[in-house]
């Protein structure tokens, strides 16, 4: 095998086994078959043990959810009657405890309330009467432009990181860009919102202090909401990159007299990618809480909003709701990402099946 085969070879990772007989009468078309066969039959077992893990996850988080708010020393009923004392007679508080189901024990509420969330159903608002669900679809559209913003501003602040600390002729320039994703990654979210507003409201007078529907007030808050976002993706795909380099298909490549942009862009790229996306799903899990921060400080409308009013009047049945959907997101998103990397590398179906045997 001369050197550009055994380059293609090793870059592709192509661990399928199929059997090539120069022979027209041997079972190599059944052999190739039953290879394929067998790796979809992984493929499928793979995906089975991911959705069940997913499924599991959901569940343990709506539990410690319901424990964490059934543990409350106020019933959220009295506390909503106690703040609108004159209002609220004591015979409504019966029936709204009957209602919401505040009249049974903590065990049967939670059996009753899991069948429902396993339904869809996730109840309804304690303070404003309308269902949980209405409530999220009504916060979730600001939060979400936001949150698609950001990651999109995160993946070119990373593409740029990582592009100029391996192409970039000036060594100085290297050097400094690879120490940007620190700085993002020690800047606090809340102090670099404050920063810039403060600079271009206050200082420069670009944008209003609150959301006035311009594009400018949409990025600034999803580049600060960014900035830390593409710390953690920088520094995992700097350290991937950095490991394919080191591998000998690269000097295979190397040797044959491909040029850097064409060894970084053709084979280290495609290689160094599946480590980014575990990243790329744990941001995209976290992105939602992120928002909340970032909505406070620059006051935008958003589920960050609304589940700090949540909290505020301790709406339980709201507050419980926003964070399942939150975790059902990261859980998910979370799921997706495990399913991709079979399509990246096919040697975690091997490893699995080299554990279990």
């Amino acid at each position: 095998m001369n050197s550009y085969r055994l380059a293609e070879s090793l870059d592709r990772k192509d661990l399928t086994l199929v059997a090539t007989v120069p022979d027209k009468n041997t079972d190599s078309f059944t052999v190739a078959t039953g290879a394929d066969a067998h790796r979809t039959r992984r493929l499928l077992r793979y995906a089975l043990s991911r959705v069940v893990q997913a499924v599991g996850v959901l569940w343990l988080a709506y539990t410690l959810i319901f424990v964490a708010i059934s543990l409350l020393p106020v019933n959220p009923i009295v506390q909503l009657s106690a703040s609108e004392s004159g209002i609220i007679d004591a015979k409504t508080v019966e029936q709204m405890k009957q209602y919401y189901g505040y009249d049974r024990n903590a065990v049967e509420r939670y059996f009753i309330e899991l069948g429902n969330v396993a339904q869809g159903r996730l109840g309804y608002s304690i303070s404003t009467g309308q269902t949980v669900a209405q409530a999220i679809s009504e916060a979730a559209p600001p939060t979400l432009r936001l949150a698609a913003l950001a990651f999109s501003a995160a993946l070119l602040i990373t593409t740029l990181i990582v592009i100029t600390a391996n192409l970039a002729r000036w060594r100085w320039l290297r050097e400094f860009v690879q120490i940007l994703p620190s700085l993002f990654a020690a800047a606090p979210v809340f102090w670099v919102g404050i920063v810039a507003l403060t600079i271009l409201s206050f200082k420069l007078h670009l944008i209003s202090i609150f959301p006035d529907g311009t594009f400018l007030s949409i990025l600034v808050p999803s580049v600060v909401l960014a900035l830390p976002l593409s710390a953690a993706f920088a520094q995992v795909l700097l350290k991937s990159v950095e490991t394919v380099y080191a591998s000998e298909f690269i000097d295979v490549v190397r040797a044959k007299g491909a040029g850097p942009n064409w060894v970084f862009f053709r084979h280290v790229v495609r290689n160094a990618a599946a480590p980014g996306l575990t990243v790329a799903g744990h941001i995209l899990g976290t992105l939602v809480g992120g928002t909340v921060v970032t909505e406070t400080v620059f006051a935008r409308a958003g589920v960050g909003r609304a589940l700090q009013a949540a909290v505020t009047t301790q709406d339980s049945s709201l507050v419980q709701g926003f964070i399942l959907i939150i975790a059902a997101v990261y859980v998910v998103l979370n799921l997706l990402i495990d399913l991709l990397y079979p399509v990246l590398d096919p040697r975690i179906l091997l490893t699995r099946g080299a554990s279990r045997g």
